[in-house]
C-alpha cells in the first residue's frame, strides 16, 4: 500500500470517527465512500465492524450515566431474531432493489422531517420496541445499515438526544458483535486487515473524541438536524448505484 492510499485510508478513518462520536451512527456510510475505492469489500466490512466495536464501546462508556439496559434489551432481542433472517433472505431478494426501496424511504422521511420540525411523539410499549428491533436487524442483514430503523424510531418517540443515543448505540454495538462473530467463523480476518486496523487506531480514537466534544455543543433540535442530514445521506447512498463512483 503506497503513501497516497494509506493517507486516504487514515483520512477516512478519522472522519468516520468524528461522525461516530458526533451522531452515534453512520460511520460505515462515511468510511465506505472512501475505503471501497482502495480496499476490498471484505476488508471494508471487517474494519467497519472492528472499529465499530471500539467506537461504540467507547461512546457507550461515556454515556453510561444515562444508560438503561432494560429499555435497550427489547431492541437487541428483536435484532437477534432479525439479523439471521435478513442474511437468509439475501439469497431470495435482490439486494440492489431492497437498497433502493430503503433509500427512497430514508430520503422521504428526512425530507418530511425537515419540512415538519415538530413531530408529535409516538407512544408505544415493549412489544413495539421488539418489533422495531426485529426490523432493524432484518434491514441490517439485508443492506448492512444496522441501526437506521432504531435511529428513526428514537426520533419519532421524541426522546432527548442523550436518551436516543443510550438506545441506538448499544443496539448498534450488539449488531457489530453478531457480525464480528460471523466474520471470525468465516475466516475473513487477515493479517493485512489487522495491520490496517492498527495504523488507523489512533486516528479513529482522536476522531471519536473530537466528535464527542462537538456533540456536547448541540441541543436536542441541533442534534435532530444532524441525524436527519445523515439519514438523508444514507438514503442517497443507497439509491445511487455504487458503480457510478468506481
Amino acid at each position: 500500500m503506497d503513501g497516497t492510499v494509506l493517507g486516504l485510508f487514515l483520512f477516512g478513518t478519522f472522519v468516520g470517527g468524528v461522525v461516530a462520536g458526533l451522531a452515534g451512527f453512520a460511520m460505515s456510510l462515511v468510511v465506505s465512500g472512501i475505503w471501497l475505492h482502495i480496499l476490498t469489500p471484505i476488508q471494508t466490512v471487517t474494519l467497519i465492524v472492528a472499529y465499530g466495536l471500539l467506537v461504540q464501546g467507547y461512546v457507550i462508556w461515556n454515556l453510561r450515566h444515562a444508560l438503561s439496559w432494560h429499555k435497550v434489551m427489547p431492541f437487541i432481542i428483536g435484532g437477534a431474531m432479525g439479523v439471521p433472517i435478513g442474511a437468509v433472505l439475501l439469497a431470495y431478494i435482490n439486494p440492489s432493489h431492497m437498497r433502493t426501496v430503503v433509500g427512497l424511504l430514508l430520503v422521504l422521511y428526512s425530507a418530511y422531517g425537515f419540512a415538519r420540525p415538530v413531530i408529535k411523539p409516538v407512544q408505544a410499549e415493549i412489544p413495539a420496541d421488539i418489533g422495531i428491533g426485529f426490523l432493524n436487524g432484518l434491514l441490517g442483514g439485508l443492506t448492512g445499515l444496522a441501526g437506521i430503523v432504531v435511529v428513526i424510531w428514537c426520533q419519532l418517540r421524541g426522546w432527548p438526544k442523550d436518551k436516543q443515543r443510550t438506545i441506538f448505540q448499544p443496539v448498534g454495538f450488539a449488531v457489530f458483535v453478531m457480525t464480528a462473530i460471523s466474520l471470525s467463523i468465516a475466516g475473513d480476518v487477515t493479517a493485512e486487515t489487522v495491520r490496517l486496523y492498527l495504523f488507523g487506531l489512533p486516528l479513529v480514537l482522536v476522531g471519536t473524541w473530537t466528535g464527542l466534544k462537538l456533540y456536547g455543543r448541540f441541543n436536542d433540535a441541533g442534534f435532530r438536524q444532524i441525524v436527519l442530514l445523515l439519514l438523508l445521506a444514507s438514503g442517497i447512498s443507497l439509491i445511487v448505484p455504487a458503480s457510478i463512483f468506481r
